[in-house]
């Protein structure tokens, strides 16, 4: 139970925020806070995890950080505010959590999470600038980074160190005064393969472990969702702290799943390998004699050498045989899925042989990393700057061989379908001119989440507009592995949904057939969306936008704003301009416009929905996962498509209404809804909108 105290600060808290703010108090909001607080208070609770579906205009960020942070810093935790997008990051650091920290009476301190990424690194800079004097350092991604010349870059080094010296400047990429584009930034920054650590040279004057020192002092820390989960790849409490020390609020939760799967799917290139091995190789060769001379450990060195050349051979052999069997499938996206996950009897020998190859590869740079290390001991502090990029070049190749290792592992095991923990593997042709790309991935999230996050966690908080699908939590959970004895919520939005006619006009096209629709579509917008300012037009196919758009030119009054015609931010900004200046305006877009985007009042007063945003099984993930269930008897259409459709058409419903005084129509040109059996589940699980449905 949730002692009286916290109960008292909790309430205190937010009655201050209503009162300083003069902000009128939010029935949802209240339930969120009490779910939140109860979940996280109770230390009798087998599971402090709190999921919590809350409807536009809620007010989350209030009400789960009035609940949590008391309670964090009652148990000496950390709150981890982690979102999916970085637009919401900003509004946590620069708006919300500021708003709060001002008007509640909660003392608090606040950190922005970021990866090593994100931060200049001063032993690059000062590899760089030293030019021929300084030791050599492997690329980690050889085929991705273009070549600079040292003349580019110099001068830009030049002045970064000079702004670090001069203290006008953190080693923040992100507010470095000059445009950096990707080659440069990987040119100045270090990964966790290429970081010496707290044995670095640099250490004490580093950007990226000066603010992860900041992290271990703050009460309430902000990232996203891939920092988190890169975090926990690594063990947990490499960047962030211990998962075991923090509470986690995951607003834009129901990414998790995706972005976790992202995180740990497995990818290697055959030609970037063999390219890595080959300047590897070199680089050894370059050294040797110097490394000989401080090591003495020459007949290690000469195994080195032999194992990359195998290594390279046998990458040869296992691309070449990829390249001929893509060949032979003559596949029109050169990509082949290997069913139930099973690779065939030939790349699983080859997938051995490599396995085996790197498991050799990895204990003698193993042996290599553990000699430098006891010889840069033994030197003086002005003679380790050799010796420690030596190091940083073993850690490189471990790193590189360990992903190499798992891939492998993955694909030599794979002779028959598991069900129990289902992977997807597949390989295709790279455009890049990288010979052939292998992946695995796992199936679902729901183990990885379980092990890392659930089981683990002090206390977890997930979050967003949209978790459930046809009324239940049952999909979510079936994806994240959430345990059922958390504590599930569904918050109303406060917006009354009565404001907006969810309209379906007789049609005479099925969606099925594309070109009639496409037609019909043509033919009814013109008429659907007469005298409205403010138009969002959503579609599930880039070729069907695409057409309809075309068949409108000089047709509709509405500037015609397409998706990818410019950058996201800038068609959003000239649609509001467009409206506050008076003139008609309509944005057609596809999934990315369907969720996320704000466009209160007159800057929409009516959605339109193409058809019903059925997602298509192309990726390999999804098509593995379809074919799971159906291998197991179940219905994957009725299970993952249905269910989801059924979410994502919340989501482009939910464009329509962002403030209490926003009113307008939402137009579904697809009759599924009424003719198919799975229609009326979905209609049901939408909000109580104002129904005109067509015959």
């Amino acid at each position: 139970m949730l002692s009286d105290k916290l109960k008292t600060e909790i309430k205190n808290a937010y009655q201050a925020l209503i009162d300083n703010r003069e902000l009128s108090p939010r029935w949802g909001q209240r339930q969120m806070i009490a779910e939140v607080a109860n979940a996280l208070g109770d230390a009798d609770a087998l599971e402090a995890i709190a999921v919590v579906e809350a409807g536009t205009g809620t007010g989350k960020t209030i009400a789960y950080t009035v609940a949590a942070l008391p309670i964090a810093r009652a148990r000496d935790k950390t709150l981890v505010i982690a979102s999916a997008t970085v637009a919401l990051q900003e509004q946590l650091i620069y708006r919300d959590l500021p708003d709060i920290l001002a008007h509640s009476g909660l003392s608090f301190s606040v950190q922005l999470a970021k990866g090593r990424g994100r931060y200049v690194c001063l032993h690059k800079l000062d590899n760089h600038l030293a030019g021929s004097a300084a030791p050599a350092l492997i690329p980690l991604y050889p085929d991705e980074l273009a070549e600079l010349a040292v003349e580019q870059l110099g001068p830009m080094m030049e002045s970064m160190l000079g702004a670090l010296a001069n203290n006008s400047w953190d080693g923040d990429l992100d507010s470095w005064p000059a445009a950096l584009d990707t080659p440069m930034r990987m040119a100045v920054t270090s990964d966790h393969a290429q970081c010496g650590g707290r044995r670095c040279t640099f250490v004490n004057q580093c950007s990226f472990f000066k603010a992860r020192d900041g992290l271990q002092e703050a009460d309430v820390v902000v990232a996203n969702h891939n920092l988190v989960l890169a975090d926990l790849k690594l063990g947990g409490g490499v960047i962030l702290p211990a998962p075991e020390d923090c509470i986690f609020i995951f607003d834009e939760g129901h990414q998790l799943a995706d972005k976790c799967l992202d995180q740990f799917t497995l990818m290697v290139r055959s030609n970037g390998t063999r390219q890595a091995l080959r300047e590897t190789a070199q680089w050894l060769s370059d050294q040797r004699e110097a490394i000989d001379d401080k090591l003495s450990q020459q007949s290690l060195l000469e195994l080195l050498e032999t194992s990359l050349t195998d290594l390279e051979q046998i990458t040869l052999d296992v691309g070449l045989w990829a390249e001929e069997y893509l060949l032979q499938l003559a596949v029109e996206s050169n990509e082949t899925r290997f069913e139930y996950g099973v690779v065939p009897s030939e790349l699983r020998t080859a997938a051995h042989d490599l396995a085996v190859a790197w498991q050799k590869h990895i204990d003698l740079v193993r042996r290599f990393e553990a000699s430098l290390d006891s010889c840069r001991e033994e030197l003086d502090l002005d003679q380790r700057d050799e010796v420690e990029a030596w190091l940083l070049n073993a850690k490189s190749m471990l790193t590189r061989a360990d992903t190499q290792l798992a891939l492998w592992e993955s694909y030599s095991g794979a002779d028959a379908p598991n069900t129990e923990e289902p992977w997807a593997r597949w390989m295709r042709g790279s455009p890049s001119g990288s010979g052939v790309e292998f992946f695995a991935s796992p199936v679902l999230a729901r183990d990885l989440l379980r092990e890392h996050i659930w089981s683990r966690a002090a206390g977890v908080v997930v979050t967003s507009a949209t978790l459930s699908s046809l009324g239940t939590f049952d999909r979510l959970q079936a994806m994240t592995g959430l345990p059922k004895e958390a504590r599930y919520k569904r918050v109303e939005s406060p917006f009354d949904p009565s404001r907006a006619v969810f309209a379906i006009p007789t049609l005479q096209a099925e969606p099925g057939d594309s070109e009639a629709h496409t037609l019909e579509i043509i033919e009814r917008l013109p008429e659907l969306v007469s005298g409205q300012q403010g138009i969002l037009v959503l579609f599930s196919s880039r070729r069907q936008m695409e057409a309809v758009c075309e068949g409108l030119v000089g047709v509709l009054p509405h500037e015609c704003l397409v998706q990818n015609t410019m950058s996201k931010s800038a068609l959003l900004e000239r649609h509001r301009a467009n409206i506050d200046a008076g003139r008609a305006s309509a944005i057609f877009g596809l999934a990315s416009f369907a969720e996320g985007v704000d466009l209160p009042g007159a800057y929409c007063d009516h959605v339109v929905i193409a058809k019903l945003p059925f997602s298509v099984p192309d990726s390999p993930r999804e098509a593995a996962h379809a074919e799971l269930l159906e291998s197991l008897g179940r219905n994957a259409f009725m299970e993952i498509s249905v269910p989801d459709a059924a979410l994502k058409l919340v989501q482009a419903s939910g464009r329509l209404l962002r403030s209490e005084a926003d009113a307008g129509r939402i137009t579904l040109l697809d009759r599924r809804l009424q003719t198919k059996r799975y229609g009326r589940a979905i209609l049901d699980s939408l909000p109580r909108y104002t129904f005109e449905l067509g015959n």
